[in-house]
């Protein structure tokens, strides 16, 4: 693990200030977000009543992919993530093929996320809402972690309340259908696999967790606790939610519903509870916006600091001990993003590389020896197949634009080590 450097003379280490729930609050920002309130659509459409089936293929995923994580996190304890694993554990290369995966990824998340904030608050200006919440909410993460860990606390009982209330309308209701449940009749195996594709942007948030590795308190003990707890309060959530759903607007209307939950609380008879769902999903992006905007700078923070990126970019702020000129411009190009990006193809290429991203972490966690914690092999194994698998069930578009960007990056690379062999005596 590289150790860390310094930049105009003030030392690059961050502070462990979060505990466990702070940690796993972190997270639960990353997971409980827009993903419910976008995803479920979609899902819906590729895989039609085999929606349940995907949300069972997501987690097992997630859970592999979380356990691998939190292993290697309590290992490697530093700012990074896989980027940090991939590099100790199997080479530089596949190192900075899963920060380039993250970093490219999330920047796409993070404008995905913040168009669903416009186009919740105000439809007809969404790009410029989109742009106002980066600049906001960078500026909050300029400010200090610790800051950021309370304001996502609140985000998260704003988020789980909302949902409550849809699930309770939606049970309770005369409306509700127990029979539009059946996920057996007419589910397509491909469409399941493309719904868990599509889902498991949802469930992705825990690798937040891991790249603040560096800003946790007792990391050895804390990750591994957190990313699992995190991952199975979300799924509990997000299965209740579905099941509610599902039983008042039935497959095919969920599919074409444009606010899955909104259109649910109302079929449910609940019409004055639509405009709180909406405030909602517009809190629940915030709180995804502000994680992964924090997720993507720490990645950015050890990627410059082995000067893959500028390493300008390795600087840590003397007082609020930040990121600080990494949340700068991850800032700036997530508002470029967020002013011109499609949501549904941000989502799409979004997946791709966080898919990428996790595959080379369980590739990772299957070197570990038991001395190292080890996970049980099946894990990172059914892990890594997991990723490939759900990478290529994504739509077509998503594929291609994901994979063209994964090889400019691994080119990239080649270039910047055939010119520093050049110049080496």
């Amino acid at each position: 693990m590289s150790k860390s450097s310094t930049a105009n003379g003030v030392p690059d280490e961050l502070q462990r200030r979060l505990g466990v729930g702070d940690a796993v609050v972190i997270g639960l920002g990353s997971m409980i977000g827009a993903g419910i309130f976008a995803a479920l659509a979609p899902a819906a459409g590729a895989a039609g009543p085999g929606l349940l089936l995907g949300l069972f293929v997501a987690a097992v995923v997630a859970y592999c992919n979380a356990t691998s994580s939190a292993r290697l996190a309590a290992r490697y304890p530093a700012s990074g993530g896989t980027y940090v694993y991939g590099r100790e554990r199997l080479g530089d290369f596949w190192g900075y093929l899963a920060g380039w995966a993250f970093v490219v990824g999330k920047i796409a998340s993070c404008a995905a996320m913040a168009l669903t904030v416009g186009s919740y608050v105000w439809p007809g200006q969404a790009h410029a809402v989109a742009v106002a919440a980066v600049v906001a909410l960078t500026v909050v993460n300029y400010v200090g972690v610790q800051r950021s860990a309370w304001l996502t606390r609140g985000i998260v009982a704003v988020v789980l309340a909302v949902l409550v209330a849809v699930v309770v309308a939606a049970l309770t209701s005369s409306a509700a259908e127990p029979t539009r449940l059946d996920v057996g009749a007419d589910a397509s195996f491909d469409g399941v696999l493309q719904a868990a594709g599509l889902l498991f942007f949802a469930f992705a948030g825990y690798a937040r967790i891991a790249t603040l590795g560096e800003e946790i308190r007792d990391p050895a003990r804390t990750i591994p606790r957190a990313i699992p707890l995190a991952l199975g309060i979300t799924l509990v959530v997000y299965a209740v939610v579905a099941v509610a759903v599902l039983t008042v607007l039935g497959p095919a209307r969920l599919a074409d519903a444009t606010a899955p939950l909104s259109d649910a609380v109302r079929a449910a008879g609940a019409d004055w509870l639509a405009p709180v769902v909406r405030v909602g999903a517009a809190v629940a992006a915030l709180g995804s916006l502000l994680a992964l905007i924090l997720g993507v700078s720490r990645t950015t923070l050890a990627m410059a600091r082995d000067r893959h990126l500028p390493h300008a970019l390795a600087a840590v702020h003397p007082r609020s001990k930040v990121p600080h000129r990494a949340e700068l411009v991850v800032g700036a190009v997530v508002a470029a993003v967020a002013a011109t990006a499609d949501v549904r193809g941000a989502i799409g290429f979004s997946s791709l590389g966080v898919l990428a991203y996790y595959a080379i972490a369980n590739a990772s966690a299957w070197t570990l020896t038991p001395t190292e914690g080890r996970p049980h092999r099946p894990i990172p194994l059914l892990g890594l197949i997991g990723c490939l698998v759900l990478a290529f069930a994504l739509p077509a578009t998503s594929v291609v634009s994901g994979a063209a960007v994964l090889v400019l990056g691994a080119a990239a690379y080649g270039l910047r080590r055939a010119f520093a062999v050049r110049r080496s005596p």
